[in-house]
């Protein structure tokens, strides 16, 4: 199997996670900078804490594949995506050009060439379940990467210029809530993702593999509580 159909179907998920509790080593400021963004840009809600897989049969692990894969290639997949899905059951790799900077690009490549290392500190927030979903959601609104492209508290406002509104949509708002005005819908959209073209537009991926009926009430709990007007 090429190294490029190796990609496609390794990386074929969302970028969070981190080294969990595992002792850390010392590492590069590179090194330790990717593997805080691979948590700050959820990549281990999609390829596992440390890459090492285990979230989705659809998602294999990044830890022997990044040892095979070049810097450029890597950056290639990361910036521009592996295309699209009509199987909301089935992740893909989301196009993260518009949203990631160069620098942080090549810190996450260094720390996949690494071997993702256990670095302290980079690991998710904790999810407290026992104080109501909306709680639960307001956490996995970090964990799972949403406020990278969504904003704090829905805002939205993170450019996408290739798209017709020129920026990522906020999930709060008048027009949000007219449009996503049942629960239901609000789920729809997130287990089916939003996928409105190829690189260079930023689109949201599908997260009906990955998220539990739970985290989806909580997530939409959560978003309930935002600004409305």
């Amino acid at each position: 199997m090429g190294a490029a159909v190796v990609a496609a179907v390794v990386l074929a998920g969302g970028c969070g996670g981190g080294a969990g509790k595992e002792k850390g080593v010392k590492v590069s400021p590179q090194v330790a900078a990717g593997a805080h963004d691979y948590v700050q840009f959820a990549c281990a809600q999609c390829h596992g804490m440390r890459g090492r897989g285990g979230v989705s049969p659809f998602v294999p692990a990044l830890t022997q594949v990044s040892k095979v894969l070049t810097a450029a290639r890597l950056r290639q997949i990361i910036d521009h995506g592996l295309g699209e899905s009509e199987n909301p059951t089935k992740p893909y790799m989301p196009v993260w050009g518009e949203v990631i900077s160069k620098r942080q690009v090549s810190d996450l490549i260094a720390y996949m060439h690494a071997g993702f290392p256990a670095v302290p500190g980079a690991s998710p927030p904790p999810v407290r379940t026992d104080q109501g979903q909306a709680v639960e959601g307001s956490a996995l609104y970090i964990k799972d990467g949403c406020i990278n492209c969504h904003g704090p508290n829905g805002l939205g406002g993170v450019p996408n210029p290739q798209s017709p509104d020129k920026t990522v949509p906020p999930l709060s708002g008048a027009d949000f809530f007219k449009e996503f005005n049942t629960d239901k819908k609000i789920e729809d959209v997130i287990q089916s993702g939003s996928v409105i073209g190829r690189a260079p537009i930023v689109s949201m991926p599908h997260w009906g593999g990955i998220l539990s009926n739970q985290q989806l009430k909580a997530l939409v709990a959560y978003l309930k509580t935002l600004k409305r007007g």
